[in-house]
C-alpha cells in the first residue's frame, strides 16, 4: 500500500486497469476451456448419425456441449432441409457469431496493454516535475532527497510496465 500511496493517483489508475486486464485473461481463458472441444472425435461421430438416417440422436450430439464447433453444428443440423446457398449464408452468419465470441474483450486489453506503460510514464514525468520544482531550494545536503524523489517518481514507469509486458503476452495468445 505504501508503494501505491508514493506513486499517487496514476498509480492506482494503473492497478485499476491491471484489475480490469487480469479479469478480461481469465474470462478469456475460461471461455477458451468452455468453447473448445475435439473436433475429429465430434465429426465422425455427427458423419455416423447423419450417414444412419439419425437425425434426432444427431440434433442431440450437438446440443450435448456449447462449444464453438457443436454451435455450428448445431445450425446445419437445424437447418439440414435447407438448399445449399442459404445453408452457406446461415454457416456464415453462424462463424461470424463465433468470431465476435473468441474476439470479445481483446480490443480493450490491448489498449490497457498500450496505456498502462503511458500512464507509467505520466506518473513518472509528474513526479519529476514535483523534483524539480522543489529543486532550487534544496542545497547539497538535500541531494538524498531529491533521489528519493525521482525514485518515487519511476515507480508509476516501472509498475505501467510491469502491467503492460504480460498483457501483451496474454493477448498475442489469446
Amino acid at each position: 500500500m505504501e508503494l501505491m500511496d508514493l506513486g499517487g493517483p496514476v498509480m492506482w489508475a494503473i492497478l485499476g486497469l491491471s484489475v480490469l486486464g487480469g479479469a478480461i485473461v481469465l474470462e478469456r481463458f475460461w471461455f477458451i476451456f468452455r468453447a473448445s472441444t475435439d473436433p475429429s472425435s465430434l465429426e465422425l461421430a455427427l458423419g455416423d448419425l447423419i450417414y444412419h438416417g439419425k437425425k434426432e440422436d444427431a440434433s442431440r450430439l450437438v446440443r450435448g456441449s456449447d462449444s464453438s464447433l457443436h454451435r455450428l453444428f448445431r445450425v446445419a443440423v437445424d437447418h439440414w432441409e435447407v438448399d445449399p446457398e442459404a445453408m452457406q449464408v446461415l454457416l456464415e452468419q453462424e462463424v461470424r457469431r463465433e468470431i465476435f465470441r473468441w474476439e470479445r474483450g481483446l480490443g480493450f486489453l490491448a489498449t490497457i496493454a498500450r496505456v498502462t506503460p503511458l500512464l507509467g510514464l505520466l506518473g513518472t514525468v509528474i513526479g519529476m516535475i514535483d523534483v524539480f520544482r522543489n529543486l532550487p531550494g534544496m542545497t547539497g545536503s538535500s541531494m538524498a532527497v531529491m533521489a528519493g524523489g525521482i525514485w518515487k517518481a519511476l515507480l508509476t514507469t516501472v509498475a505501467g510496465l510491469s502491467v503492460a509486458v504480460p498483457l501483451i503476452l496474454f493477448h498475442a495468445f489469446l
